[in-house]
């Protein structure tokens, strides 16, 4: 069936009660018709497919398939699990479009709401990259030039979205539809943003940066972003970090289109000082509690995810393990400092011997590094029913690595000889591999490990918003963040204080300088919390997710009606 039949009018509402928070008497323009791209569109890599495919089921709701999101065709060839073709969805615009050279693959996101997905080819567009290249700098003084690695992939894939809306636009919206948004997601959309806002002037332009490219990199080159924060000059600095194109495409999108956006207050100063712009609207991310086990379904998922856990740790260690052990963890993006890593090893590696801990800790670390494959001697032991006493050869990991004497967190292991030895209290296992239930040892997705943690630590340095605290508290499994993060920051907005252990959400502060004093409040907060009494962790496990309550979709999705309010505006004005 064709999903753009649908009737058109002039759409002006009042704000529902959920948006007074907004602040805003009037009554506010609503999109139509929606565009959403992103690199991460039916191809999941971080914490923006969580945003996208979370939120899409509350606009899905609303829209009715007024709403397609626009992803690149990598997977040409092979089968893409989060993405179903239909070869009769939006038919006739598909002919249309590929008697303009542009082709596409049409069909459904894998997702709740599952709203309509069309990946692009982009590769053909290599052949005049130079010249997009030199138009995008005549028009908007976009910088290609330092260009390397994955800029000119994300370019050509940002032009070819372009192509589609403007198609897309002009075959079934123009005639019809009179507000129509297109929003575009970090600096590999932005190109395709500035070539709507030039060619398709009367759709309304987003922009949302997820975290600013010469942030990470500062934060990643071990300079202090915050306390010289306002002293930096972005392009100076993108120019001395090898960042340039990014960050002038970046740059130049967020001042050029319609609405700019970021994800959270903490990122917004970041836009403020190094893109020389503000956000008008901070959109926050919010999810969807329905991946959350029923209460029914609970408390054996808990159970089965502990025994797992404790499975796998007695094999690989040679001793068991019972149910009163203290399991804590940390996971996401492999950034050793921006993540907080560094500081989560040190915490560890400070309560080893601390004779204040009453408790075993295993710590596990859920990070992909780059692994090679299961450990067949691990393997073989889990499939055995004989009771080891002895320890694995290198008992710290999970699954052999490709370079084992060039990583990281077994770098930091070794260093400091955490080796899991039967006197050392905290034991670390380091689990280098992507949870999705197919990695051959524990055989469970992410989510189905995480609801059997009593604890989890995430001490950032650079963590935009932080997903992943706020999956753990929805799972009611209390964490650590910092004031660095930008859901650490919202939470003590949330509370009207600092976060405590108690809360559910133990907020700490982080500063450039003061990687000891976190790392021993962390090794604190482990040592208090495993002298809790049940009643206590039952009261702080419900505080966690009622934490969580407040940042779901429904509550946050107001955030973007301010925002294409705001650009539909704009849009007018500029056709006025």
């Amino acid at each position: 069936m064709e999903a753009f039949s649908f009737e058109v009018s002039v759409k002006f509402v009042t704000l529902p009660t959920d948006y007074k928070r907004l602040e805003m008497s009037k009554e506010i323009l609503v999109p139509d018709f929606i565009f959403e791209s992103s690199w991460e569109v039916c191809n999941k890599v971080g914490g923006i497919y969580t945003v996208l495919s979370t939120r899409a089921k509350t606009l899905q709701d609303k829209l009715k398939d007024q709403i397609i999101f626009i992803g690149p065709d990598i997977w040409k060839g092979k089968d893409n699990p989060l993405f179903k073709e239909d070869e009769n969805l939006l038919k006739s615009w598909r002919e249309f479009a590929l008697n303009k050279n542009l082709h596409v693959r049409v069909g459904r996101w894998e997702i709740p709401g599952n709203p309509i997905a069309v990946l692009v080819d982009f590769l053909p567009y290599f052949s005049i990259k130079n010249d997009i290249y030199t138009q995008l700098w005549n028009d908007y003084g976009v910088d290609s030039l330092h260009a390397y690695g994955d800029y000119d992939e994300a370019s050509m894939f940002s032009y070819a979205a372009g192509l589609v809306v403007e198609n897309f636009y002009n075959y079934a919206l123009k005639e019809t539809t009179e507000h129509v948004v297109y929003q575009a997601h970090e600096w590999m959309t932005g190109l395709g943003a500035l070539y709507i806002q030039k060619h398709v002037p009367q759709i309304a332009t987003i922009f949302t940066t997820h975290a600013t490219s010469i942030g990470r990199s500062i934060a990643g080159n071990h300079k202090p972003l915050y306390e010289y924060l306002f002293a930096y000059n972005g392009t100076q600095m993108a120019q001395e970090l090898n960042v340039e194109s990014k960050h002038s495409i970046e740059r130049q999108t967020a001042h050029h289109v319609d609405c700019f956006t970021t994800v959270s207050e903490v990122t917004n100063r970041e836009c403020t000082e190094l893109l020389d712009k503000s956000a008008d609207v901070v959109l926050m991310n919010g999810f969807e509690k329905d991946f959350v086990p029923t209460k029914s379904q609970y408390t054996k998922k808990r159970r089965e995810a502990r025994a797992k856990l404790r499975e796998v740790a007695g094999a690989l260690l040679g001793m068991e393990f019972g149910d009163d052990v203290m399991l804590i963890s940390t996971s996401g993006r492999y950034e050793f400092r921006n993540k907080g890593i560094d500081l989560y090893m040190e915490a560890l590696n400070r309560s080893l011997r601390n004779k204040e801990l009453n408790r075993t800790v295993l710590a596990f670390v859920e990070v992909p590094g780059w692994v090679c494959c299961p450990r067949e001697d691990l393997k073989e032991r889990l499939l055995s029913d004989e009771e080891y006493e002895t320890p694995l050869e290198w008992p710290l990991v999970t699954h052999w690595l490709h370079e084992m004497s060039h990583d990281q967190v077994i770098d930091y292991m070794k260093r400091y000889n955490m080796w899991n030895h039967p006197e050392d209290k905290v034991k670390v296992i380091f689990v280098p591999c992507y949870l999705d239930g197919t990695d051959g040892i524990f055989n469970m997705n992410y989510y189905d490990l995480l609801i059997g943690m009593d604890m989890t630590i995430f001490a950032s340095y650079y963590e935009p918003w932080g997903y992943t605290p706020l999956e753990s508290v929805a799972f009611h499994v209390p964490c650590i963040t910092t004031n660095l993060s930008g859901f650490g920051m919202w939470v003590n907005q949330l509370l009207g204080k600092d976060g405590d252990l108690e809360d559910g959400v133990q907020v700490v502060r982080r500063t450039d300088y003061n990687a000891s004093e976190v790392a021993d409040a962390i090794k604190d907060a482990i040592t208090r919390y495993a002298l809790f009494t049940p009643k206590q962790v039952e009261a702080v496990r419900k505080k966690a997710v009622a934490i969580s309550e407040h940042a779901l979709w429904k509550n946050f999705i107001q955030y973007y009606y301010q925002a294409y309010d705001f650009a539909l505006r704009k849009a007018k004005s500029r056709m006025a």
